[in-house]
């Protein structure tokens, strides 16, 4: 690309670090690549024990070429953040590219930006995206047209990848590969519920099930607030 990809990550206050900061990392090594980390007000955001401060103003940014949402266990007061939703709504409506990484798919969904395509999601909710009217891909990294979503967490490192490739080139997002030795080699396997030891799998689940049902509640909500929308 000749001018700058302008890549734009909005960050709310519980948002998975590791959803933003590993495709911002491939990202950010991308050749002609202009990488913006924002939140709405500009205010700082904790993620996971970590403070991310001098943020832009998420209301300030008029355009990007590519949205970047991450998700996180804020996601459920994200999708009802109405400064925050709109901002979602508007820059997702002329980006180039609508992208996400985990949960990060179902503030894409409740923005209305996924109607009618496939996305990917973390294994313990996409079954929300339905209620969005969004097909649910179990694929690692999906890609629909101009949307492209990663699943759970650490798939937002193969997103990088497939993102990368197709905007700025396969060669280039080779080398970025080989720069960082991505060459992942896990000691077990289990990283998805298929996959994963039985036990292992209920003890996950007893911890997510926490938050099922404000989840499950506030995806609703946001469900019927697009179709008010609409």
């Amino acid at each position: 690309m000749s001018a700058p990809c302008r890549i734009v990550f909005p960050l709310y206050a519980g948002v998975t670090q590791l959803d933003f900061t590993a495709p911002h990392q491939f990202f950010n090594r991308m050749p002609g690549a202009e990488t913006i980390v924002a939140s709405v007000g500009a205010v700082d955001v904790e993620a996971d024990g970590l403070v991310f401060a001098k943020l832009a103003d998420l209301a300030a940014i008029e355009s990007c070429d590519v949205l970047c949402v991450p998700g996180g266990f804020g996601t459920t007061a994200a999708m009802l953040d109405e400064a925050y939703m709109a901002a979602i709504m508007r820059l997702g409506a002329s980006a180039r590219y609508v992208t996400s990484v985990c949960t990060g798919s179902l503030i894409l969904a409740a923005a209305g930006l996924l109607k009618g395509r496939r996305a990917a999601c973390h294994w313990a909710w996409r079954d929300l995206l339905p209620l969005f009217d969004v097909e649910v891909d179990e694929s690692r990294v999906c890609r629909d047209g101009n949307v492209i979503t990663g699943g759970g967490v650490t798939a937002g490192l193969d997103f990088a990848l497939v993102a990368g490739a197709e905007i700025f080139g396969e060669d280039a997002a080779r080398r970025v590969q080989l720069g960082l030795e991505y060459a992942p080699a896990p000691p077990f396997e289990g990283g998805r519920p298929e996959l994963a030891p039985p036990h292992i799998l209920a003890q996950v689940q007893t911890v997510m099930n926490a938050a099922v049902a404000d989840r499950r509640a506030a995806a609703m909500e946001a469900a019927t607030r697009l179709r008010a929308r609409a």
